[in-house]
Formats: structure tokens, sequence, C-alpha cells
């Protein structure tokens, strides 16, 4: 089973004037999506091209449909199931899409539970909370709180669908209390699946010109892989990492995974946990036992 990415032509109340402009600090013009075909191909012909070649690549025969750039429930209700019912196909498992905590509706959320009731298609929303630092969250302009994060998360559980969230436990003024303060929140929130990746610095942005400027530092490699660990130690023991170091297209970057290839990351990451026998879960706090 693999993702297939697909990219629908939504866009985001922090771009366009609804919430703010310019998107969040981090945020490239382009989104998250730098390897997906074009918005203007139809989705029934994105998800053509890239099982042909996602299946002969990596030899596999059923696949999720990966909504992925940008707010993905952020479009009218009608362009939402034009899009959603253009992905049925019999070898696509489950529909993942990525959207912010602020643009959960409940008439989408209905609507993919029709579809998962007809078709036994499954349901995953992946919502970007980065940190449950609120004040970190208005620095960066990311134009929600952890309030709208825990609505969403409450709103989706209704329906029964899975929670991803994506966690940046790196950016400029949280520490290692802000990390274990998310995976404690994601815990709380029975929330099923999380993201990691350290932060991206991208040209033409504002975090990137304030790198530029001097303005903040990143923390060094080594303090990233302690509070990964320190941040898996306090998540559920259940709950599903997807991944814990991400990468992004260099050509286009100021500072991307200290210049080392992700999975040299992770494998150091796994490593320290093996040498140290430190756990996803050994920290997670389940309330006191009387």
């Amino acid at each position: 089973m693999y993702k297939l990415p697909i990219h629908l032509n939504s866009g985001c109340p922090n771009r366009d004037g609804l919430l703010g402009t310019g998107g969040c600090d981090f945020c490239a013009e382009n989104g998250a999506g730098f390897e997906l075909l074009s918005a203007l191909t139809p989705v029934e012909e994105q998800i053509t091209r890239n099982m042909k070649y996602i299946g002969s690549k990596y030899g596999a025969s059923k696949f999720i449909a990966y909504f992925q750039n940008y707010s993905n429930t952020y479009m009218s209700f009608d362009s939402f199931k034009t899009a959603m019912s253009s992905a049925i196909h019999p070898d696509i498992v489950e529909f993942s899409i990525s959207t912010r905590p602020d643009c959960i509706q409940k008439k989408h959320l209905e609507y993919l539970a029709a579809i998962r009731k007809e078709t036994n298609i499954q349901i995953s929303i992946e919502l970007g909370l980065q940190t449950a630092n609120y004040h970190t969250l208005r620095k960066i302009n990311r134009g929600h709180g952890l309030a709208s994060f825990i609505d969403a998360v409450v709103k989706i559980h209704h329906y029964n669908f899975d929670v991803c969230a994506h966690v940046i436990v790196n950016l400029p003024g949280d520490n290692d209390i802000d990390a274990i303060e998310t995976a404690e929140i994601l815990s709380a929130l029975k929330v099923q699946q999380v993201k990691m990746h350290a932060l991206y610095i991208m040209k033409n942005t504002k975090m990137g010109m304030d790198y530029e400027r001097g303005l903040f530092t990143i923390i060094s490699l080594d303090e990233y892989i302690d509070r990964v660990i320190l941040f898996l130690e306090h998540i559920h023991p259940d709950m599903v990492v997807q991944r814990i170091i991400g990468r992004a297209p260099e050509e286009n970057s100021l500072f991307v995974n200290w210049g080392m290839s992700w999975w040299k990351i992770r494998d150091l990451i796994h490593n320290k946990m093996e040498r140290e026998q430190r756990h996803q879960g050994d920290k997670w706090f389940s309330g006191l036992n009387f």
C-alpha cells in the first residue's frame, strides 16, 4: 500500500485575506506540495498517472489517496464533493485529507462518512498543529490557536475518522517543555497518528527573511534528536508515528535537516533510542494510580 499525492485547487484562509495574508511564516508560496502534479490536472488523471508510477516503482497494489497541499476542505462544498467522488477507485482503500483545524465543517465530514459507508474507503484527516504553544502559533502567524485544533479533533472523532497531527518540535521559541506538552495533549485527545518534521527554512518566506537577518537560530541536530525522543516518550504507546523527519527541496531552501539526508537522521534517532533503551510511551501520563 502506498500514498498517491493528489493536488487540488484549494487555498488557505491565512493567505486569501479571510484570516490573514502571506500564510504561516514558514510556508512557501507553493505550500507543502513540492512533488505534486498540477492542480489543473483532473483528479482521475492524477490518480492514474501516480498509480502507474508508484505502483511499478514500489510494488504497491493498493493505495491511499493523499490530498496533501494547503487546506483541502477550504473550497466550495460542491468542489469538495466533486474532488472526493473523483478519487473513488477499486484500488483506493483510504482518503487522507490534509487541512487546517479551523477549516473543518460538518457537511464535509458527513459527505466523507457517506463515502465510507458506500465504498468502505477509510477516512483520515491530517491537521496542521505544529505546536501546542499558542504563543508560538501566534508568533509564526499560524492563524489559529490550540483551541481550534481541539475543537477539530472532537468534531472528527464524532465520525470515527482517524486524526493525524502535524508537529514541528523545533520552532523558534519552543523548548523541551513545549514538546512534552504537545505530546501529552495529542495523547489526551486520543489522536491516532502523528507526523513530525524538522523546521525547514524556505526562500521567499517571512521566516526565511528573519533567518537571513539572524533574528533567530535553529537548535542543533543533537538537540533535535533529543527533543524528538522526548516527544516520543510522552505520546501514547499506541499512537502511529508516520514519520520523525521529513525532507524538502534544497534548491528552494535556506536550511533543511542540517545538510544531512533524512534517513541518516532517522537512523540516528532510532540508534540512540535503542542504545539508551528509550521507547515510545515510556513517559506517557495516564493518571495517578491509587
